[in-house]
């Protein structure tokens, strides 16, 4: 899976999202010549766009569906601190043109966020899913098919970076990655259910305090600093129906290592 998919195409010159704290739309509308380039290195997550990362492996796609503020229309984007170039609908058809070219294929969609969506909008979407999709969608009573599509999240937990880790399973990560320079750092194992699917998102997080102390740093970087010990985890794991297992592993950047080989290659456990 890739965390936070779109992120490949976010605006330079998009405002701010609106869930943003009060201080980074401040900072962003006094200087906006220096923060909103440091937002961009800060947000920005995969390079690959959806059909490359499609073609390098992932079948499990992290959307952050939203409605711009004080946007007439009724046209969604994707964001992740701003907005993106291209809209959920062109997206959705892009899925759906790689979906007819491997038939055999299933990609599971997770939507999420939906900052300013209403009810209006987000009946709106809906329409469009199964417009673009229609049978290729995964019927109720049907346990797979070509396409699945994940609209609810029921559970989600987020688990901090601390010295001595939270879960069984991740302390060695956690602990591998902590540092007490490194403390502001979090590591989140974000645990989805939907129905049998469980995902682990091991993705770094910085906060405010991190990127004002690294001026000249940005996400891409930390996460290359990580993908060692992110590796190292990955390999550790097993996949299955039991509690301890993990079925999608998702990361940012998924283009770079071995990242995908190394999750597709934990199938041969079962």
């Amino acid at each position: 899976g890739s965390h936070d998919t779109m992120t490949y195409c976010l605006d330079k010159n998009s405002a701010v999202s609106g869930n943003e704290s009060k201080l980074v739309k401040l900072l962003n509308k006094c200087i906006p010549c220096i923060v909103h380039p440091i937002i961009m290195k800060w947000s920005t997550t995969q390079v690959l766009t959806v059909t490359e990362q499609l073609e390098a492996g992932v079948r499990y796609l992290d959307f952050r569906v939203a409605h711009k503020a004080n946007d007439p229309s009724m046209d969604l984007y994707f964001v992740h601190m701003v907005y993106t170039t291209v809209t959920v609908q062109d997206i959705l058809w892009e899925v759906l043109r790689w979906l007819e070219a491997h038939p055999q294929e299933v990609v599971i969609v997770a939507c999420r966020n939906f900052d300013g969506l209403n009810k209006r909008l987000h009946c709106h979407l809906i329409a469009h899913i199964k417009e673009i999709f229609q049978c290729k969608l995964c019927p109720r009573n049907v346990s797979m098919r070509s396409f699945i599509f994940s609209f609810f999240i029921d559970v989600q937990i987020s688990i901090s970076m601390t010295p001595r880790g939270t879960r069984s399973g991740t302390n060695a990560v956690l602990g591998s990655l902590y540092t007490p320079q490194r403390s502001v750092l979090m590591c989140h194992f974000l645990i989805f259910v939907s129905e049998k699917f469980f995902v682990a998102g091991i993705n770094l997080t910085e906060n405010l305090r991190y990127i004002l102390v690294h001026p000249f740093g940005s996400l891409k970087k930390m996460t290359h600093q990580s993908i060692p010990f992110l590796k190292i985890w990955i390999k550790q794991q097993y996949p299955g129906p039991k509690k301890e297992c993990i079925n999608i592993i998702a990361g940012d950047f998924i283009g770079n290592d071995d990242f995908v080989k190394d999750v597709i290659e934990l199938n041969r456990k079962i």
